[in-house]
C-alpha cells in the first residue's frame, strides 16, 4: 500500500492500488445495485472490477472502436434506471472506410452474469469524419432531465477563428449533444427553431472537454476543458450558448505567447469559464471530474475533484455557487496521469484511474 498525506496535514489519506494491469484507462463507473466498478480501456476492452478482491471480469460485445491516437473506447454511463432499464451507453472513436474518424455514441444491454453487452447499437455518429487522431472528446452523463449530454472535441483543428469547426453549428464538432436516451433529439434542445444549427446540439464552442459531472445540489452541467497553451477551463455549460473557443480564449498558441482570439471581458456573446489557468501559468490538462458527495471524507463535502494529466495530481477545488478555488493537490509525486475519479456511492471512497501503458486502478480512504 503506498501512503501520502493531503497537503493540508488535517487528515491522513490512505492510497492503495485495487488492480493493475489496465491499458490505459479512460473512465471509471459505480455499477448500479451491484458496487463494482466498470472500466474502460483505450485499446478497447471493457472489464469489471471488484474493488474488495481485486478481481476483473471481461466484458464481451464492445464496438470495434479506432484506438488511434486520442482515440479508442472511452466513456461510459449506465442508464438512470439500470438494472431495469440494462442499458450501458459508451462513447468511442469509431473510423469509415478512408481511414477518417470521428466521435461515435452507442449503446447496448449489459448483462452481467453473462458478462456481455448485447444488442449493441450505434446512437449517434458525428459528422463529417476527419483524418484526424485527436480532441474527440467523448464524455457522456444523464442530466436530472433524463436526457444524454455527449462532449465532442474540435478534433484538433488548427483553423482559428470564426471559421473553425467549433464555431460551426452545421457539425456536432466542439459541441456538447443532448439527445434522448434512444438517440432521437429531445423535444425542448435550445436551437430547434434556429435553421442554422443543428438540433441536437445543446452548446457549442468547445475545444476539448474531457470531464463532465452534474452538481448532486444545483443539477447544473460542469465540465473540464482543455485549452491550447495552458487556457484551460473549468466551466458550467450554459443552454443553448456559445462558449467561446477559439474566438475567445485564455490560453496562447502552441511554443507562442500569441493569445487564441479575444479576452472574454472583450465579448459579451460567449460564456466565461468558473475557473480557468491563463497562457504562461503552466495550465491544468484535466480529465475527469465528480463532485464528492459521500460520507468518508466529511470536511470534503461538495468539492469537485478533478483529474490533472500533465500535471500527475488529482485536484480538489471548493465551490460556492460560481466561486471556485483550489485547494489541495492530491497523489502528489506518485508519477500518476490522473484520467478519470469516482465517488463510490455505498462507501464514500474514491477510485481513480491512471492513465498509462501498464496503469492501476487506486482508491483513496482516510487512513
Amino acid at each position: 500500500m503506498l501512503e501520502t498525506d493531503d497537503s493540508d496535514g488535517d487528515d491522513d489519506l490512505a492510497v492503495e492500488e485495487v488492480a493493475d494491469g489496465f491499458e490505459h484507462p479512460w473512465s471509471l463507473s459505480v455499477v448500479p445495485d451491484d458496487g463494482r466498478l466498470l472500466v474502460t480501456e483505450r485499446e478497447g476492452a471493457l472489464s469489471v472490477l471488484d474493488p474488495d478482491d481485486g478481481d476483473v471480469e471481461d466484458v464481451d460485445g464492445v464496438p470495434d472502436v479506432y484506438a488511434e491516437g486520442q482515440g479508442g473506447l472511452l466513456d461510459a454511463a449506465f442508464h438512470p434506471d439500470f438494472p431495469d432499464e440494462p442499458w450501458l451507453y459508451l462513447t468511442y472513436a469509431t473510423a469509415n472506410g478512408d481511414g477518417e474518424s470521428t466521435t461515435a455514441l452507442g449503446r447496448g444491454e449489459l448483462d452481467l452474469e453473462s458478462g456481455s453487452l448485447e444488442g449493441l447499437e450505434e446512437l449517434y455518429a458525428v459528422e463529417p469524419f476527419l483524418d484526424a487522431t485527436d480532441h474527440y472528446g467523448s464524455r457522456v452523463v444523464f442530466g436530472e432531465d433524463g436526457a444524454v449530454y455527449v462532449t465532442v472535441g474540435d478534433r484538433g483543428s488548427k483553423e482559428f477563428g470564426p471559421d473553425h469547426y467549433s464555431q460551426d453549428t452545421s457539425t456536432a464538432i466542439g459541441s456538447t449533444l443532448r439527445l434522448e436516451p434512444d438517440g432521437s433529439i429531445p423535444d425542448d434542445n435550445p436551437f430547434l427553431d434556429d435553421d442554422d444549427v443543428l438540433d441536437e446540439l445543446y452548446s457549442y464552442g468547445h475545444r476539448n472537454a474531457q470531464g463532465m459531472t452534474i452538481h448532486p445540489e444545483t443539477d447544473e452541467l460542469w465540465q473540464s476543458e482543455h485549452g491550447e497553451e495552458d487556457g484551460d477551463m473549468l466551466r458550467i455549460v450554459e443552454e443553448g450558448a456559445n462558449h467561446g473557443w477559439p474566438v475567445v480564449h485564455y490560453g496562447c498558441e502552441y511554443g507562442t505567447d500569441d493569445p487564441v482570439g479575444d479576452e472574454f471581458d472583450d465579448r459579451d456573446d460567449v460564456v466565461d469559464p468558473v475557473y480557468y489557468w491563463e497562457c504562461n501559468s503552466g495550465g491544468f490538462p484535466p480529465a475527469g471530474m465528480t463532485f464528492y458527495d459521500g460520507d468518508a471524507f466529511e470536511e470534503w463535502e461538495g468539492d469537485l475533484f478533478v483529474g490533472n494529466l500533465a500535471g500527475e495530481y488529482l485536484g480538489r477545488f471548493t465551490v460556492d455557487g460560481t466561486d471556485v478555488e483550489e485547494v489541495d493537490p492530491l497523489l502528489e509525486g506518485q508519477g500518476w496521469r490522473i484520467r478519470d475519479v469516482v465517488t463510490h456511492p455505498e462507501t464514500g471512497v474514491l477510485y481513480v484511474a491512471v492513465d498509462d501503458a501498464d496503469a492501476p486502478i487506486v482508491r483513496l480512504t482516510p487512513e
